[in-house]
């Protein structure tokens, strides 16, 4: 048997999400292809395309070749597909990828076939087919009628370009554009805002924008990687394909459809212009999204025999497409079971890994009480001549078996159960505190009825656990815990002496039997894993939570996204720039204010020395006058009064020196 045709097959940007997903496809299809009786001319495909960084989607990657270097390449090519459904910016590479192409025809040694991979966006415009009958869809048979949306005309003249450039010789080269749905699968693109929404749980309610009742021509992107392959194998006459599915479902039914499988069910219609705001949407994305086309491929069902992915659309097959979504972004959920005695610190542990890995603490007492409360309102806000004795007969069960028995009953197992298969549960995960206890509970929670192996395998591998830890310590070290407890908390775990020890000895006489939760665990497959607590010290905590990380492995959640992490890094930037200008304006300041003080100093001193200055200039002459007539008028009187004492030697001599001075004061004689 001969060996088959390979054929080279050239995409642009394949490191893009459309690009890299066709390429992924073809490149795993081409193995199949020599099977497919349907394919007159079977062949290998050998994909190999243009990326801004190595991608392994293909045999051969271009980073960033000149035009040049790039139509050297394009030569090389059999099958030349250029994709502009996703980016815009590939438009005029496109237009000169054709038209030089096309100017080498001479030059070709084999046939080539160019495809151009457009979009539905140049229809967007365009009159109805029967204005009297809106429900008619627009086919690829008018598809000369179409009117682009303003922000797509430079893509409908790319198209008039390529279909021109395939009439002057179809046998050496022949052109194709298939105008693409809005593309979904394998972990989104366009509709990733609203899944991620959805998946993270964080609101009630899955924000959409607009009336939503448009309609959204869409195709699963393994289906649009069926029709380029088989464009390339079977060369169709005409030269223009729609590749949309047979949905035709509306916005708010897509959106429904995701909300109610991967969050809380319920879409909350904002207007148009609050969609400006999202950042994770661009305004290329809003104008897909507020698309209304009705539409249909009658070519690619009469000419190919598809084995369609997603034929009905993504209403229809949305649990592929959501669990496609949790694959292609490892957003699988970490489901975790801590079991051990009272007091080892179940909590504890069971609360770090929740905030570790974004996960949801889950324990039998809050869920039981979070379902009573809500029976509870339920119950009050129906109308009174409603009789719902269902609902009321599980609220006063659930009451009673909480407050009167301390077994648990089978509907705290179905509230439990009910709690681990919702939505956050399923999509983040949850550590599961202190429960089961035994082999009954653990057989009765994540098992099922013998004769529905179906329901069991999928109830099983949606809330059983992934890995069970289990933390022990000595009664010794356990009861020393609780004696070192605070008061609030040994209050709100009933920890009081005889509670407590009653409570260790039923837990080690259960775990003494010969089944036990572990039992049932090992039965399953389950890896359970015993950690034993010989201290209270912090570091050993810290060492206790550093091996159980280590078992369960990285989180599976959200990683920041190229644009959040750009989002980060401009915030953190503004934030140390405005850290920077704070610190250097108080530098500065602080810098200010010193030279000011020393400037004040400085012309303290300069007044002072002034002062000084003018203080002896002005003392002076009064010193001067001040002896001058010290030794004019005083000096004489007081030595006159001195020799007079001297002969007259007085009792007190400082009295006569001082009547004498009186007496004979210069001053007081006549002029």
């Amino acid at each position: 048997m001969a060996a088959p045709k390979v054929m080279r097959v050239f995409i642009n940007n394949i490191d893009s999400f459309s690009s890299g997903h066709i390429a992924e496809c073809l490149s795993e299809r081409a193995a199949v292809a020599p099977d497919q009786e349907d394919l007159p001319e079977p062949a290998v495909l050998q994909v190999v395309g243009t990326a801004s960084e190595d991608a392994p989607r293909a045999l051969e990657v271009y980073i960033r070749p000149n035009r040049e270097e790039l139509l050297f390449k394009l030569m090389q090519c059999d099958v030349v597909i250029y994709n502009i459904s996703e980016e815009a910016e590939q438009v005029e590479e496109a237009m000169w990828a054709v038209t030089a192409l096309h100017g080498l025809i001479g030059s070709f040694s084999a046939p080539k076939m160019f495809i151009l991979i457009s979009t539905v966006m140049t229809w967007a415009s365009s009159k109805p087919v029967d204005p009297d009958d809106p429900t008619l869809p627009f086919t690829d048979e008018i598809f000369w009628s179409r009117k682009a949306h303003l922000n797509f005309v430079r893509h409908i003249g790319l198209e008039r370009r390529v279909a021109k450039m395939g009439k002057t010789n179809r046998e050496m080269f022949s052109t194709y554009v298939v105008a693409s749905g809005l593309q979904y699968g394998m972990g989104e693109h366009l509709f990733h805002y609203f899944f991620k929404r959805a998946w993270l749980g964080q609101e009630p309610e899955v924000s959409v924008f607009g009336d939503c009742d448009n309609v959204l021509p869409t195709i699963h992107i393994r289906d649009l990687a069926s029709i380029i392959q088989h464009v390339i194998h079977h060369r169709p006459r005409p030269y223009y394909l729609l590749a949309v599915d047979g949905s035709n479902n509306s916005m708010e039914e897509i959106i429904k459809a995701v909300a109610s499988t991967l969050g809380p069910g319920k879409i909350q219609k904002r207007p148009v212009e609050e969609a400006l705001l999202v950042q994770d949407l661009s305004a290329a994305d809003i104008d897909f999204l507020l698309v209304n086309l009705r539409m249909e491929a009658v070519f690619i069902r009469k000419l190919f025999s598809i084995r369609w992915h997603c034929e009905f659309g993504l209403v229809e097959n949305v649990d592929l497409v959501v669990e496609e979504y949790r694959q292609s972004r490892g957003l699988l959920p970490i489901r975790i079971c801590v079991l051990g005695p009272p007091a080892a610190g179940k909590s504890t542990v069971s609360k770090e890994l929740c905030q570790h890995y974004k996960l949801h603490y889950i324990t039998l007492r809050d869920t039981v009480f979070e379902a009573i409360a809500q029976l509870e309102d339920a119950v009050n806000n129906l109308n009174p001549e409603t009789d719902d004795s269902t609902m009321k007969d599980l609220l006063n069960s659930l009451k009673d078996s909480t407050e009167n028995s301390k077994d648990v009953s089978e509907n705290q197992l179905k509230v439990l159960k009910d709690k681990l298969m919702s939505n956050p549960c399923r999509n983040q995960g949850f550590v599961l505190d202190g429960f089961p206890n035994t082999y009954e509970q653990a057989k009765e929670l994540f098992g099922a009825e013998e004769d529905d192996e179906t329901s069991h395998n999928a109830s099983f591998k949606r809330i059983v656990p992934e890995v069970v830890f289990t933390l022990d310590a000595s009664d010794n070290l356990l009861v020393d815990r609780v004696m070192n407890l605070p008061e609030s908390v040994v209050q709100e775990h009933k920890y009081h002496q005889e509670n407590f020890k009653r409570r260790l000895t039923a837990y080690r006489k259960i775990n003494a039997d010969e089944e036990t939760v572990l039992t049932f665990f090992t039965e399953m497959d389950i890896p359970s894993w015993h950690l034993e607590i010989t201290s209270s010290s912090e570091a050993d905590n810290r060492l206790l939570i550093h091996k159980i990380l280590q078992t369960v492995g990285p989180p599976r959640s959200y990683s920041p996204s190229r644009r959040e992490i750009e989002e980060e890094e401009r915030k953190k930037g503004e934030e140390t720039m405005k850290k920077e200008a704070l610190e250097k304006a108080e530098k500065d300041k602080k810098e200010a204010e010193e030279e000011e003080a020393r400037r004040r100093a400085a012309r303290l001193e300069n007044w002072s020395r002034c002062l000084e200055v003018a203080r002896r200039h002005k003392e002076e002459p009064l010193k001067a006058e001040a002896l001058s007539y010290l030794k004019k008028e005083v000096m004489p009187t007081l030595v006159q009064a001195l020799s007079e004492c001297c002969r007259l030697q007085p009792p007190d001599p400082v009295d006569f020196v001082a009547e004498y001075l009186v007496k004979n004061n210069p001053t007081d004689k006549p002029a």
